[in-house]
């Protein structure tokens, strides 16, 4: 059996090239990962942003299969939608009432981070949108010709979104120490309304679905 070399490296590339702009794109995950740093230090960020490996994993192997399914039966996409808006509306409101760190206190412990980040990842209707809607039919159309293309695809994907948003959380953590009280309330604040903002989204998605009565 041949390997198809180039077309394994051209789906690592679009991989690598699709996680890096999935990374710093704005979205619930790098809010959270932005917000647990400023809240519980590095490690609570880097905790967050590992997410993507117990969520976006399994549906690389799920997309291959239910892509077709997704796109003809939305009543999945507005549940998503629905619990997503509820969790980061809740998420976000939370941001207005954390308290400023002190020089004296110890960073939060970071086992709640991971959690968080998990759930929000879960719940973000985008992240199945891409899997199931971009990510499964490129993959499984690059299957038929060579079937470790896939799997360069989806690990250089993976990679790179979390090293990318690994990056972005060590920045914030360099700043975080420079922050004053305002400043840090400041910050966390526009995290609060930007994930009050993706919850509307959300839910207005939902309400779209469940108004055009499709299921």
């Amino acid at each position: 059996m041949v390997l198809e070399t180039d077309l394994i490296l051209g789906l690592a590339l679009a991989g690598a090239t699709l996680g890096i702009i999935e990374g710093i794109k704005p979205g619930p995950l790098l809010t959270m990962v932005i917000r647990e740093t400023l809240s519980g230090g590095l490690r609570a960020g880097v905790w967050t942003a590992a997410a993507p490996i117990f969520t976006d994993g399994p549906l690389v192997i799920v997309s291959l299969f239910a892509a077709a399914w997704i796109a003809t039966n939305p009543l999945a996409l507005f549940l998503i939608s629905a619990l997503g808006a509820l969790f980061l509306a809740y998420m976000g409101y939370e941001c207005f009432g954390i308290e400023p760190p002190t020089i004296e206190s110890e960073a939060v412990a970071p086992t709640g981070s991971f959690k968080r980040g998990l759930i929000t990842n879960l719940l973000n209707p985008n992240v199945y949108v891409f899997w199931f809607l971009i990510g499964g039919p490129l993959m499984a159309s690059a299957a038929l010709e060579e079937p470790l293309a896939p799997i360069a695809y989806a690990v250089t994907f993976l990679v790179t979104i979390i090293l990318t948003k690994v990056a972005i959380a060590i920045l914030f953590d360099r700043i975080r120490g420079g922050f004053s009280e305002k400043g840090y309330r400041a910050c966390l604040a526009v995290c609060g309304v930007v994930m009050l903002g993706f919850a509307a989204g959300f839910a207005y998605q939902a309400v779209g679905l469940y108004s055009a009565g499709l299921w």
